[in-house]
Order: C-alpha cells, then structure tokens, then sequence
C-alpha cells in the first residue's frame, strides 16, 4: 500500500455528500416532535376550552 503525502491527502475526493441518512432521519425526528408537540398543545386548549379537564 502506498503511503500519501499531505498534498495528497487533501485532494482526496469522497464520501457522502451532505444528504445523509443521519441527516434525514434527524429531520425527520425534529418534525415528529413538532408534530407531538403542536398535537399535546392542541388537545389541551381544546381541553381546557370545553371544561372536559379531568380533576387530579
């Protein structure tokens, strides 16, 4: 195996670009969460706006 020098190496060309699965599913999660977040929200308000609120 040949060993490269630094010029070499930094002209070295690879890899993923920055479109990854990592970054898709990490997308994905932030929008889910958004998505739980916006959806316990809402269910509260509407909760809480028609009195049917369970007393604890």
């Amino acid at each position: 195996m040949k060993e490269l020098d630094s010029k070499e190496l930094l002209n070295i060309d690879g890899g993923a670009s920055w479109l990854t699965a990592s970054w898709l599913n990490a997308a994905s999660r932030i929008l889910s969460t958004i998505m739980d977040l916006g959806r316990s929200l809402g269910t509260a308000v509407r909760r809480t706006i028609h009195g049917s609120i369970c007393p604890v």
